[in-house]
């Protein structure tokens, strides 16, 4: 059965770089026999907020709307709303999801994040017993593909923006991580609107080459879930500390256990 790939898009033209990425993603991979879906945020003017009307009738608790034990109890009654449904249902088919995205403030587009909150909700996504590394989306790899607006040297460890594993860190670990996925390298466009077009171009295939064997690439480290001890506040337990006390650097880039970050935690594989 041929493997299905989901890739979130959110850009407002047609003529980004963005659009070139994802363009580029959804020709490599269909050539190589996988079903792609593209979820076009804008085109689709996918509503970004996550409130009350995202389930069909009546809710629980209208006097204290909590949103995500609402739309919990909406996907046991199949009563969430149509466009959150579909997107569930691409998610669950898909073997891969890719977010492809300029990044706004450090993180995701606002309509992404809309994507984020709205679909990858209660129950479907994650549940207290399911997440991390024994999530619900531990059978899927996703991955972010995004640009900058600044160049590689300002995200490094001694650049102004700070060290990009820092900023991917919520993102990888809080979100996908926390889902189950494999998460896959990131794919960094840096500031593609700042560099020649030849350079650019250089850039797509560099992302058209990765795309090739992306399926099979290792994931990114993250500390097992059950590295940690439920009973005392999902705290390290101790004989994993003592193990690790003597290493010159943390686990990963959150869980660094007042040592130096490991580098290139949230940026390459095998690290």
């Amino acid at each position: 059965m041929a493997k299905r790939v989901l890739i979130v898009y959110a850009h407002q033209s047609s003529g980004s770089f963005n659009a070139a990425a994802k363009d580029a993603a959804v020709e490599v991979l269909a050539a190589q026999g996988y079903t792609v879906q593209v979820s076009d945020l804008y085109v689709m003017k996918f509503k970004a907020t996550a409130t009350a009307e995202d389930i069909t009738g009546e809710v629980k608790n209208a006097d204290h709307f909590r949103y995500a034990q609402e739309t919990n109890l909406a996907w046991e009654e199949g009563k969430l709303c149509a466009d959150i449904t579909e997107e569930q249902r691409k998610l669950t088919e898909a073997d891969l999801l890719i977010f492809q995205f300029p990044m706004y403030w450090f993180t995701v587009p606002a309509i992404m994040k809309g994507w984020i909150d709205r679909v990858l909700t209660l129950g479907f996504a994650y549940s207290q017993e399911k997440r991390y590394s024994q999530g619900i989306f531990k059978d899927k790899k996703a991955m972010l593909s995004f640009t900058t607006g600044s160049h590689e040297s300002m995200f490094s460890s001694n650049g102004i923006n700070g060290d990009m594993n820092v900023t991917l860190w919520p993102l990888q670990n809080g979100i996908l991580h926390y889902c189950g996925f494999q998460v896959l390298a990131p794919q960094i466009f840096w500031a593609p609107s700042h560099i020649p077009s030849e350079v650019r171009g250089t850039m797509l295939e560099g992302w058209r080459t990765r795309l090739q064997g992306v399926l099979g690439e290792k994931p990114l480290y993250f500390t097992p879930l059950d590295c940690f001890d439920r009973e005392k506040g999902y705290q390290l337990k101790p004989e994993v500390h003592e193990k690790h006390a003597t290493k010159e650097f943390g686990l990963t880039v959150g869980i660094h256990l007042g040592m130096a970050l490991p580098p290139n935690n949230q940026m390459k594989a095998g690290v």
